[in-house]
């Protein structure tokens, strides 16, 4: 992104700290930063602490870009890095740390291959493995990663969707290579078809593998044993009722005490438009929730608590939930969303009952895109979208909310200087389509401005300014990403030679 294109969209900076004791001061979200990424949108995000650096992993189709993120929110672009054969998006990415050696794994979607890559000190990637689809393995349209450390291995468990649905296992080698272990074929007992959600519970000395079952409609528990192979436990169906298990979608855990739970949300298939997609077409709509499982000394779910949407919450079509904070008594979710185009950041209570807090509307869809990571003592997001007009990678701060500004509407200033290469018909086209925002995008209350007229000699040669009232901040992050708004910066973004951007609480 050139200094041109940053300083236009503009935003306001604002300073706040979190930390664990103070997860329940009603946190809310605050952007802090946004870069252009290569590859054609954002599928997946990930990131990971390398010796006091943090990075961050943006895949999409075709290859995954690599960031710094700084303790400010700030990303700085570090390198791309090109899939097998081109392809992906990539899916499920994971980074962790095999004996003393940084790696980062990456299901190739379309590829139908898990690349395995070396993490360098930069955080730049060298890809040091492939492991290709066969008939015993399930890796065909793989989505979804997992690793699973033992005590004297560590294994990384895949899931997969579509054509090949199934669990499958893969001793992870020092050198990064994967050695298969045990596979397991989706059948009409067990959920795995489309697992696009895992998270591994330790309990007791026992390890115990959760998945989502995002075309059969439910939830698996199985039993993983210490040379990575496993067993069926048990598994939770979807129901017309009390069941929000359509298109079981991010599945995340928190622990308290002895208390363990797991975490499902799902992108209902009400959402999903493509024909011949969903497998089970008769399906029942009966809104959108999260489900909250308690484990019990088995390792087996059991349905436990809800979060039911309603007008209050943005939980329609969730992709991703990611924990941010977790303390002896309550944890703070954020649950990405597709159709609702939020973050909705939730509580969940030592008793595992789960409640809103606040929410930002993105302006973007969430697609299985969104991390959370932390600096010190503060946490961040970091976000993006499966829009290919998007192309972007968005850094947010979750900080206490800011009693001053809430309910306060928003005036965006924004001040031009042309190139003097431009032309005059080049810079009233762009001008229209800049005043047309008005008609094409419904957050926008007011929209007014013009060709300076100031005679005090103080403009500093900018020629126009235009001020765009917002009612509160969702207003401007939906304006600010909307596809109208990045098309004025596509044909804009060229003509200027300066642009200066201010932004108030009124």
């Amino acid at each position: 992104m050139n200094r041109i294109t940053s300083y236009f969209i503009g935003f306001v900076v604002l300073v706040s700290q979190i930390c664990v004791a103070q997860v329940s001061d009603n946190p809310t979200l605050y952007r802090k930063d946004f870069k252009d990424i290569s590859a054609n949108n954002t599928v997946t995000v990930t990131s990971y602490e390398k010796e006091g650096s943090h990075y961050v992993y943006a895949g999409g189709y075709g290859n995954i870009d690599v960031f710094g993120l700084n303790k400010e929110g700030q990303l700085t672009p570090i390198s791309n890095h090109e899939l097998y054969k081109q392809k992906g998006p990539a899916r499920g990415m994971v980074a962790d740390k095999i004996n003393g050696t940084d790696f980062l794994f990456v299901a190739n979607k379309y590829g139908d291959a898990i690349e395995t890559f070396k993490i360098l000190n930069n955080g730049s990637l060298e890809r040091v493995a492939l492991v290709e689809d066969t008939e015993e393995t399930y890796l065909g349209t793989a989505i979804t990663l997992q690793v699973v450390h033992m005590k004297k291995a560590s294994y990384l468990f895949i899931g997969g969707l579509e054509e090949t649905p199934g669990l499958s296992c893969f001793k992870i080698q020092s050198d990064g290579k994967l050695t298969h272990v045990q596979s397991m074929k989706d059948d009409e007992k067990i959920h795995t078809d489309g697992i696009i959600g895992m998270f591994t519970h330790k309990i007791k000395g026992k390890t115990f593998l959760y998945t989502g079952g995002f075309q059969d409609n439910g939830v698996s528990g199985f039993r993983v044993y210490k040379n990575g192979t496993f067993k069926n436990i048990n598994n939770i169906d979807d129901n017309t009722t009390d069941r929000y298990l359509t298109g079981a979608y991010p599945v995340t855990g928190v622990t308290f005490g002895d208390d363990h739970y797991v975490i499902v949300g799902h992108r209902h298939h009400k959402y999903y438009k493509r024909g011949g997609f969903i497998k089970r077409p008769n399906f029942t709509y009966h809104g959108d929730a999260v489900s909250v499982f308690k484990i019990d000394r088995r390792g087996k779910l059991i349905p436990h608590s809800l979060l039911i949407d309603d007008e209050t919450t943005k939980l329609s079509g969730q992709t991703r939930i990611e924990v941010l904070s977790t303390n002896n008594n309550e944890a703070i979710l954020a649950v990405g969303t597709r159709d609702d185009a939020s973050i909705q950041l939730c509580k969940l209570d030592k008793d595992g009952m789960l409640s809103p807090i606040n929410y930002l509307e993105t302006g973007f869809s969430i697609y299985y895109g969104l991390k959370s990571h932390k600096i010190g003592e503060d946490y961040f997001l970091i976000a993006g979208s499966n829009r290919f007009d998007f192309k972007k990678l968005v850094a947010y701060k979750v900080a206490p909310e800011n009693t001053k500004t809430k309910g306060k509407s928003i005036k965006h200033v924004v001040n031009l200087k042309f190139k003097d290469s431009a032309s005059q018909e080049a810079i009233d086209k762009g001008m229209a389509i800049f005043e047309n925002l008005k008609n094409d995008i419904p957050e926008i209350a007011h929209f007014e401005g013009g060709t300076n007229d100031s005679t005090e000699g103080n403009s500093k040669v900018f020629t126009h300014c235009y001020v765009i009232t917002f009612k509160d901040q969702h207003a401007r992050e939906t304006y600010l990403f909307h596809p109208a708004h990045l098309k004025l910066i596509s044909v804009i973004g060229p003509l200027i030679e300066d642009v200066f951007v201010m932004d108030y609480f009124y």
